[in-house]
């Protein structure tokens, strides 16, 4: 194991707080701090020191595919670091969006030469773990319910769309096409009649909200088409390719393919490509978002997911108690969340504190971390 250092990203709708509190930096932070990114994405490699100098991970799985990554995964994933793991510190709504499965992102990759909404050829599940309360919108819920929280607002123009969700399942397409394709002229007098109507709820709270920062947005109605989750600490929410989601308040550990294929619906004032997303969402309802963590061991569980790309495991190590034991296949990212903790390989031993990461190649044996605190291990999936 050695020490790796992650990247941090500056989105506008980043906190000022989260992530310098979690690596003990003074707070706020000079600007908005949205991710710390621990992998090897060409859009923000980590980097490990080498005699003196920051070498991005990036460079080193090229040099070396098979010491960093071992054989198995070179021969499914190719010299690339296949998942990517993640800090995410929200404190203003990110935009509705969704992302293509494996054969879209290939198909869509070769397709768009101009990497306009495909940026490389690989697919992008994401599974998010709660480290605060955490406020998202994930998946289309019934659309019956959707139907009478729209319908509840009493605007005349939106009667179409729900008439289209009255159908069932089979009009969820048909009622985000209303609502994606609205007119531009004709939005902000959307969302204003919707904000006018004297409704109660949870609903309405939602919109107000969410139109304070998108007064002229449809996205602020197709937000009511999802389900509207709060996690508490510990619980994960798992977003396969299809489903539209935002994730709006909070912090948590994220871990996804190692991709930045996106395709946006809203609340935002990025590009909308409409038809393409059309093309990839899934009109289904999401019956269960919400993913709790599974004990694999002693201080040790994980998030269930039916992905290779990636596996998240979160351990707890007390003063005194056994030491953990993870047979988990290389390479490793560990993230320690709290405390300090020591983690060895056989290779190398690290000692974190809060915020600080290490990775270690495919020729380390089983991990073993001991300590005191609380740490997220990072791995692919292939077992």
């Amino acid at each position: 194991m050695e020490l790796l250092q992650g990247r941090i990203r500056d989105y506008a709708w980043g906190s000022r707080t989260a992530i310098a509190e979690l690596q003990g930096r003074a707070v706020p932070s000079a600007g908005p701090e949205a991710e710390l990114w621990l992998g090897a994405h060409p859009g923000g490699p980590a980097t490990v020191d080498r005699d003196g100098n920051p070498v991005s991970l990036t460079e080193l799985l090229v040099a070396e595919p098979v010491h960093w990554l071992g054989e198995r995964l070179v021969g499914r994933f190719g010299t690339r670091l296949p998942f990517l793991l993640k800090v995410l510190a929200a404190d203003a709504p990110l935009s509705l969006q969704a992302h293509p499965d494996a054969e879209q992102a290939r198909a869509g990759y070769a397709a768009d030469t101009g990497r306009v909404n495909y940026v490389d050829p690989y697919h992008k599940p994401e599974l998010l773990v709660a480290l605060s309360e955490f406020e998202a919108l994930c998946g289309f819920r019934d659309p019956a319910e959707s139907a009478a929280a729209i319908a509840a607002f009493g605007v005349p123009a939106l009667e179409p769309v729900v008439a289209a969700l009255r159908t069932g399942p089979e009009g969820l397409r048909e009622a985000v096409r209303l609502l994606l394709s609205w007119p531009a002229a004709e939005r902000a007098g959307l969302v204003a009649d919707v904000l006018a109507a004297e409704v109660a709820g949870p609903d309405a709270g939602l919109a107000r909200a969410l139109a304070v920062d998108y007064p002229a947005d449809p996205g602020v109605v197709v937000a009511l088409l999802l389900h509207h989750v709060r996690l508490a600490p510990g619980e994960a929410i798992w977003m396969p390719a299809g489903n539209l989601h935002a994730y709006l308040r909070g912090t948590g550990v994220e871990i996804m393919a190692a991709s930045d294929n996106v395709l946006r619906g809203g609340l935002t004032p990025k590009r909308v490509d409409e038809d393409e997303l059309l093309r990839v969402l899934r009109f289904e309802v999401l019956d269960e978002p919400v993913v709790r963590p599974e004990p694999v061991a002693a201080g040790v569980v994980t998030w269930l997911v039916p992905v290779d790309d990636f596996a998240l495991h979160r351990v707890e190590v007390a003063p005194g108690g056994p030491a953990a034991r993870l047979d988990l296949p290389g390479p490793r990212v560990v993230l320690c969340r709290a405390g300090e903790i020591t983690v060895a390989d056989g290779v190398g031993t690290v000692t974190l504190a809060a915020g600080q990461a290490a990775i270690g190649t495919a020729a380390g044996g089983p991990l073993v971390l001991d300590g005191a605190g609380e740490a997220f291990v990072a791995t692919s999936g292939l077992r």
